[in-house]
């Protein structure tokens, strides 16, 4: 069942407007909030589209692999890319649509977008202020939107998932309860199969082992909290961790920087 979400747009709707093709100009921006398991049904179109998550986790998925990406970058689907969506949390976004003919300098594969803070703050600006989609300023803004997205990285997929079934359950529960602690003796007796089956499965299916997962969740999952001014500490405690340094020591192992200097980096 496809839960319907809050914007001015229904997802009916805008699923109409990107199967026909008939975004109402060259660059049209558009934005939503919704509710935690909301689904998108698969579709395609001849646009491109840059989805930015303000917070929450959105999973969008291609070809059988699933892209999740946190605040402050976004994801990049180029034209004619048949993709599904999911929505683990509750998530509040903005997606640029972007005509094929002006996406000849941007990437012909999908991924996650290292875009500037610019793209950012200009995201936040026209949620804000929402100005007519004819305002000058407004198709102003669009445009340097274009403009820095022909320059962000492209990465591949942060946080891969799976559609087998004992492993997915696993994932999912997980994606629910990060501050869980059970070793993969635990989880694994939870699908009724061994710990050497888990381990080997992880590694098929997520090209890594569940533990790196986990970091890999609570990396993200700390991210879009940063992006909402939570404090380290409360941040720590809500991922299952005893105190902040642990925390902090897991995130910068992971991405170099620390909390604090990531947050910097997203508000500068």
């Amino acid at each position: 069942m496809v839960k319907k979400s809050f914007s001015k747009h229904s997802t009916e709707q805008l699923l109409k407007l990107e199967t026909n093709d008939e975004i109402v100009a060259p660059l049209w921006i558009d934005f939503r909030d919704d509710p935690a398991q909301s689904v998108y049904p698969v579709h395609g179109h001849a646009w491109g589209e840059f989805i930015y998550a303000f917070n929450g986790v959105m999973q969008v998925t291609i070809d059988q692999i699933n892209y999740i990406t946190p605040p402050p970058h976004g994801l990049w689907l180029p034209p004619h890319i048949q993709h599904s969506g999911l929505n683990r949390t509750s998530v509040s976004h903005g997606t640029l649509y972007i005509h094929e003919s002006l996406c000849h300098a941007l990437p012909s594969q999908a991924g996650i977008m290292l875009s500037s803070a610019l793209v950012s703050a200009i995201f936040l600006h026209l949620k804000q202020h929402r100005l007519p989609d004819t305002h000058p300023e407004h198709i102003r803004l669009l445009h340097v939107l274009h403009d820095q997205l022909q320059h962000a990285e492209l990465i591949g997929n942060y946080l891969p998932h799976t559609e087998h079934v004992g492993l997915k359950k696993i994932l999912d529960y997980l994606h629910q309860h990060p501050a869980d602690q059970s070793n993969l003796a635990v989880l694994s007796q939870k699908m009724n199969m061994t710990e050497r089956t888990l381990a080997r499965l992880c590694q098929k299916e997520l090209n890594m082992s569940l533990h790196e997962w986990r970091q890999h969740l609570k990396v993200t999952q700390a991210m879009s909290m940063l992006n909402r001014g939570q404090s380290v500490e409360h941040i720590a405690y809500d991922l299952g961790y005893a105190n902040a340094s642990a925390f902090i020591n897991m995130f910068k192992r992971w991405m170099n920087i620390t909390p604090d200097q990531f947050r910097k980096q997203c508000q500068s």
